[in-house]
């Protein structure tokens, strides 16, 4: 969607400062999105609402880089994930006045009951107004309460806003007359609180925070305007993923005003946004159009020629390419062109030059995707993740032989942190905190978390298992052995990683199945303080059968004490009455009974026991979740039952083609009806108008709409059901929508980070990711981050940070094998022709 950003809403004239006039672009003022903004610097107000990860309240973004965020009022002086948020009202703004507002109250009910991650909140009752106030080159964050907090509150209650440290480390704040380094790891001394909680003793206190003053582009003014000193926390001594935060308290008895801060960030003399080209950090193949992107500030008039040049072998570079860059439009908050060289064919390492900016090298090579793209998720990635098993890689240990007293039967009536549920009956005959057998092996870590979830299982060996039949990948560096449950990185053992990857996450199902009489919903650790765990997994439980009669509190948790041999530390076990995911992952089972077959007989056997089982056992209102799972019978078995079932609902295919046109396509020759096919094929044809149509919404060719999380995963699973629509409707659909996917994996996306969000592949990638090695602020080669993140209401962002779920975590599923099986498709299909 194109939106005009920089027109403001001003009074037929403006004055400050004496009645002398002032350039509107210079000041801030609250423009059509509900912001503030003047040239350099925005300050929004909710319209995020995820402050658990640092995205909410009041945020500022200071040239072109986001600066602060979640100014609100907080219950402790550095709030982690778990703790209590307001419930936000409806932003309004006051024209006349120039304000902006939001009504803020404790507690939020809506998050106290139940739900993922539920909080419990205190005994507080608080609503009040949060406002921004613009203030020419500065604005007004002020606090209007509806009563005074009460006065056991007085001293816990506070306006917190937090600075991003990944820009800080290294740098200087002065606080009045004292002074200081933000330094990169937290630092002592604490102490504990009324509460007996841990805090640190605050960096500096005063009444005046200037941060960053030996740098035009960071200097940060705050200045509390009340008679009480502002505090500089480091949140990083409670919370490895804290910000830095800067606070004040709540006065007694105050309601209007309560709160009254002037912030200035300074913003440097016409600021505009640099110039960024964004173009695969991989490369492209000859016969690939190549298009890259250029992002600039909306009152940059200063186009120029952008230039392709060639590397050359003995150095240097020789232009090959020049010329005026196509106007695409406006996009978010910033214009764009496109500068197509898809005529340049010549092998070679190449860079792209517009302005001041230069790309990283890329390659243009007919083997471009055949080497360092798609293995280091198989080679690296998927290994890692791997649960129950010894992971060596050379001279490290990513992590020991964990999680072998897996698992316990949850308690009943239980509502997980991480969103589990577990209803009033265990559904199996196991008791709540039974000891469930045969599920201490396979599986993968489902994220930056340690947990089994099996819908991420299911999707990783259903998309390896069309990986192998589609590409043929027998590509093997890694050892595996189930037997001594030990991973041995870059040592091939004869046999194809994918299958023994594929063959390592049905055991983790399969058994699941075996002994609970159905799927589990997902395997978690039972406590907050194992679940927050940054280190080696093995360190989660002493990976010993739990035998004791430990007793459960009401919550239906029980304590754990670290450290003690047969202690409750086991995971527990979930179970649900979902029929879709059940046959979810029976279709998953049915795919994978294919490719195993002739590499484990046995467990092939038991996959496809259990996916016909589902099958017929299993019921649904909707016919449309049975269709993935008949497709994938009929292409394991050829029952004609299967192809009767495709026929019989034609109507709810054609009516959702989108969800499940692709799926349909490979078993369309299976189905003799010809009449089936036509409608098929109709019904294909009005879909590709749709995605015609969404085309044209960005300049990357295909629609970018992220909610909370960045749009990566989901952009990769648009490009392989796009390889699906191409390769069984190829005279209906191109293949250049799966390849615009890809690249905007690979770096062609919106935002200064032009990352590939595949972690170690191409010249530059995410490096700092969310994955197990977070603390290390280090990555997983070949993991897939989520990619980058929208802050509301127009500001793309990808930071260089690894404690951001919503932009750089790794997942297994469409994380995963998607990214494997674009990398493959791209391969096979450019190299036909």
């Amino acid at each position: 969607m194109k939106h005009f950003l920089f027109a403001y809403v001003l009074l037929s004239s403006v004055y400050f400062y004496g009645q002398q006039k002032v350039d509107s672009t210079q000041i801030f003022t609250i423009n059509t999105l509900e912001y503030l903004e003047m040239q350099g610097a925005n300050v929004m107000l909710a319209h995020d609402f995820y402050p658990e990860s640092h995205q909410g309240g009041v945020g500022i973004i200071q040239n072109g880089i986001r600066v602060a965020t979640n100014g609100d009022l907080r219950l402790e002086p550095t709030p982690g994930q778990w703790q209590p948020v307001p419930k936000v009202g409806e932003r309004k703004v006051d024209w006349k006045s120039h304000e902006i507002s939001v009504k803020m109250t404790y507690p939020d009910a809506t998050k106290n009951q139940t739900g993922f991650n539920p909080i419990v909140y205190p005994d507080l009752n608080m609503s009040y107004n949060l406002k921004i106030v613009p203030q020419g080159k500065s604005f007004k964050i002020v606090v209007d309460l509806d009563e005074p907090i009460p006065e056991k509150w007085v001293g816990k209650v506070g306006m917190n806003i937090e600075l991003f440290p990944g820009a800080l480390f290294g740098k200087s704040y002065y606080m009045d007359d004292h002074f200081g380094l933000f330094n990169r790891q937290a630092n002592g001394p604490g102490y504990k609180d009324g509460d007996d909680e841990f805090q640190l003793t605050p960096m500096a206190k005063g009444k005046e925070l200037v941060i960053v003053p030996e740098n035009e582009s960071q200097t940060l003014h705050i200045k509390n305007l009340q008679n009480t000193d502002l505090q500089l926390i480091d949140g990083r001594a409670k919370h490895s993923n804290g910000w830095f935060v800067v606070r004040s308290l709540v006065p007694s008895g105050k309601t209007k005003n309560a709160i009254e801060w002037l912030i200035t960030p300074n913003v440097v003399d016409n600021y505009k946004y640099s110039p960024v080209v964004q173009v695969s950090q991989v490369g492209y193949h000859p016969n690939q159009e190549k298009i890259a992107v250029v992002e600039t500030d909306k009152l940059d008039k200063n186009i120029q020629e952008i230039k392709l040049l060639r590397i050359n072998n003995k150095g240097g570079f020789t232009e090959v390419l020049s010329q005026n860059l196509k106007d695409w439009g406006n996009f978010l908050r910033y214009k764009y062109y496109q500068f197509d060289f898809s005529e340049i064919k010549e092998p070679g390492m190449y860079v792209i030059k517009y302005n001041e900016f230069t790309t990283r090298p890329f390659q243009i090579s007919t083997t471009v995707f055949q080497r360092n793209v798609w293995q280091p998720t198989l080679e690296y990635f998927l290994p890692v993740q791997m649960c129950h098993m010894r992971v060596n890689d050379r001279y490290k240990v990513w992590h020991g032989r964990c999680h072998i007293d897996d698992a316990r039967m949850a308690p009943v009536n239980t509502n997980h942190f991480d969103g589990y549920l577990q209803g009033p009956k265990t559904l199996t005959t196991f008791k709540s905190g039974d000891h469930v057998p045969g599920i201490n092996l396979g599986g993968w870590h489902d994220a930056g978390d340690y947990d089994l979830r099996v819908e991420s299982q299911a999707s990783t060996i259903q998309g390896l298992a069309h990986i192998y039949e589609i590409f043929k990948v027998d590509y093997d560096n890694t050892s595996i052995d189930q037997e001594t449950k030990t991973v041995e990185m870059l040592q091939p053992d004869g046999k194809a990683d994918v299958l023994q990857q594929i063959e390592h996450g049905a055991l983790s199902i399969v058994g699941g199945y075996e002994s609970l009489g159905r799927f589990y919903r997902g395997i978690i650790v039972p406590h907050k303080r194992q679940y927050i765990l940054l280190g080696d997994a093995v360190n989660h439980s002493d990976n010993v059968v739990y035998s004791g009669n430990d007793k459960l509190s009401a919550s239906g948790v029980s304590d754990i004490e670290k450290g003690l041999d047969n202690a409750p530390d086991d995971r527990w076990v979930f179970t649900e009455n979902n029929p879709k995911r059940e046959i979810n992952t029976a279709a998953a089972l049915a795919a994978t009974a294919r490719v195993l077959k002739g590499f484990n007989e046995g467990l092939a056997s038991k996959c496809l026991t259990i996916a016909e089982n589902i099958w017929a056992n299993t019921s649904t209102n909707n016919k449309l979740d049975k269709i993935e799972l008949a497709v994938e019978l009929l292409r394991t078995t050829g029952n004609a039952k299967y192809a009767e079932y495709l026929s019989d609902n034609v109507k709810v295919i054609t009516e959702n083609i989108e969800k499940v046109g692709w799926v349909v396509g490979p078993a369309l020759p299976l189905v003799k009806s010809k009449k089936f096919r036509t409608k098929i094929e109709g019904a294909v044809k009005e879909y590709l108008e749709k995605v015609q149509q969404l085309e044209n919404e960005t300049p990357y060719g295909l629609v970018y709409k992220p909610d909370i999380w960045g749009a990566g995963w989901g952009i990769q699973n648009f490009g392989v059901r796009q390889y699906y629509f191409h390769t069984s409707y190829p005279d209906i659909f191109p293949k250049k929508y799966m390849l615009n996917a890809m690249n905007f994996i690979l770096g062609v996306h919106p935002g200064i980070n032009t990352s590939s969000f595949a972690s170690g592949v191409g010249s530059r990638s995410l490096t700092q990711a969310y994955g197990i090695n977070r603390g290390e602020h280090s990555y997983i080669p070949g993991g897939i981050g989520s990619g980058t993140a929208l802050i509301r209401p127009d500001f793309p962002e990808l930071l260089e940070w690894p404690f951001l779920w919503q932009q750089t975590e790794y997942v297994l599923g469409g994380g995963t094998t998607d990214y494997i099986f674009l990398i493959l498709a791209a391969d096979q299909l450019l190299n036909k022709n």
